[in-house]
């Protein structure tokens, strides 16, 4: 997908070397071992002598003001060991982890956001010889209940200051870090804290800003893999918060690329969110449906976001079929159907388009298996018979195109020698499902529903076109029929059966 989302890319931070003191780099030419336990008991030291004036003069700044700014300029030396990765595990076991943890809870905010900014740069590798000791780095910091600590924090420092603004950026970026080192976290960080509501909240405000735009991509690596938190968040009115956030581009664009990025992250966010079925509920519940008929029909840069959304809502969930049909998106489905489909730059690549067809295609498919009968059926055929059934024509020309990709990789299979690849059956399939057999299937079933119609306009039109491309009822039935063979039980047995049932109803008919 989305998912959608791809994984959100690394993000590079301001340069914070101007910070560091540099004089540690030239009393500590070689960061060994030995040298890297004195940097660290020397912060440990000036933190623990901070905490005693704290405790001793609570009411008298100036008494444990030197101290503060002593343990900042030993928390900027510690820096260093972002440089030497394989000593992490050595230094674990006397108190990285649990120091810089307990750094983050400091008094003084200006401390907590150097510790994140710290935490940022050690835990930031992207060497592969470096990842086992990164790792237990992140495992220890897990253990010292850095999670929460982080988290709390987003909600502490107020980002009208441009200061703590950075240091909710860098704790955003500890939080990508430690999710990219162990994904298992997306799981434990959101039942454990309140990072949704921190994120939904941020993604709600109207202006634009850098820590906007890293929140969904925090938000989008959640989502991500995680069925458990694709539900969290629709627990927590997080379908609506979604939908509010985009609805601030349905009659404009994002001004620059950075918020353009932005805007296909809670794209991203929203198709995911939109895997489990109470969540296409709440979708339809919100007007989900209508917003993103807005979009499309504004012709903005999110059209093709729009029509990617309403593929997820749709399928297999006749709700939202009818109420797609019910505030009249067939005429708006359509004109993207015939190919009629907003000028702009993103729009010029072929696979721009490509994904395009097969988002609207799978749309109507979904639209055919959703709404069985009634005035809303009668409405969607009556879309095929409209203009000389030019619709049809359009479907056999995608027919046509789709079937000689298929069998162009069929033949490119053939000629292999599938007992060197260790290909199965199973492998075999899923490059043929690559290569537009996915997509093939969906038209064959919509001709399918067409000539179940029963309407004579329409099944002439379909048995002459078929003779035109020199193919028979059969050729459609024999992708039906492979089909059917393959219908997961992804959604359970019963559902399953049912799609099976429904198949073999068309199959039969043709």
């Amino acid at each position: 997908m989305a998912a959608a989302a791809a994984a959100a890319h690394k993000r590079k931070r301001p340069d914070e070397s101007a910070d560091v003191d540099l004089s540690a780099a030239d009393a500590v030419e070689v960061l060994d071992l030995r040298a890297a336990k004195r940097l660290l008991l020397a912060f440990e030291r000036r933190l623990r002598d901070n905490l005693e004036a704290r405790m001793k003069y609570p009411d008298d700044p100036a008494r444990f003001a030197d101290s503060e700014i002593a343990l900042h300029a030993e928390a900027d030396r510690l820096r260093l060991l972002a440089g030497a990765p394989e000593l992490f595990p050595d230094l674990v076991p006397i108190g990285l982890a649990s120091s810089l943890a307990s750094l983050l809870t400091h008094d003084n905010a200006d401390l907590a956001a150097a510790a994140a900014s710290l935490l940022a740069d050690l835990t930031d590798s992207d060497d592969p010889s470096d990842l086992a000791a990164v790792q237990a780095l992140a495992d220890a910091l897990v253990d010292a209940n850095a999670l929460d600590l982080l988290v709390h924090n987003l909600s502490r420092f107020s980002e009208a200051d441009p200061d703590e603004a950075e240091a909710v950026h860098n704790t955003l970026a500890v939080l990508e870090n430690l999710l990219d080192l162990r994904p298992n976290l997306a799981d434990k960080v959101c039942d454990g804290t309140k990072l949704l509501r921190w994120l939904l909240s941020r993604l709600k405000a109207r202006e634009f800003d850098a820590n906007k735009q890293y929140a969904s991509e925090i938000l989008a690596i959640l989502l991500q893999n995680s069925p458990a938190n694709q539900k969290r968040l629709g627990q927590i009115n997080g379908v609506d918060g979604l939908l509010q956030a985009v609805a601030m581009y349905k009659s404009r664009d994002p001004k620059t690329s950075d918020e353009e990025e932005m805007l296909e992250n809670l794209f991203d966010c929203l198709c995911c969110v939109l895997m489990p079925l109470e969540n296409k509920e709440r979708f339809v519940k919100a007007e989900g449906v209508e917003l993103m008929i807005i979009i499309m029909k504004q012709k903005k840069l999110a059209y093709s976001s729009a029509i990617r959304t309403l593929d997820f809502a749709m399928t297999r969930f006749p709700p939202a079929c009818e109420r797609f049909v019910d505030v009249l998106g067939l005429k708006t489905a359509f004109a993207a159907f015939m190919g009629k489909i907003p000028a702009n730059k993103k729009n010029k690549k072929e696979s721009y388009q490509e994904e395009l067809e097969e988002r609207i295609i799978s749309i109507i498919a979904s639209l055919f298996g959703g709404i069985t009968k009634g005035s809303r059926r009668m409405r969607l055929l009556g879309k095929f018979v409209e203009n000389e059934c030019e619709k049809i024509d359009r479907l056999m020309e995608f027919y046509t195109r789709y079937s000689d990709r298929v069998k162009e990789e069929t033949e490119r299979l053939d000629s292999l020698d599938l007992e060197d690849l260790e290909m199965d059956d199973d492998e075999r399939y899923n490059r043929k499902l690559e290569a537009g057999l996915y997509t093939l299937q969906l038209i064959a079933l919509i001709l399918g529903h067409i000539w179940h119609s029963g309407n004579s306009q329409m099944r002439a039109r379909v048995e002459l076109l078929l003779r035109q491309n020199k193919l028979t009822k059969q050729d459609v039935k024999d992708i039906l029929e492979e089909y059917h063979d393959n219908i997961g039980d992804l959604d359970g047995p019963e559902e399953k059966e049912r799609a099976q049932a429904r198949t073999k109803e068309i199959i039969a008919v043709l």
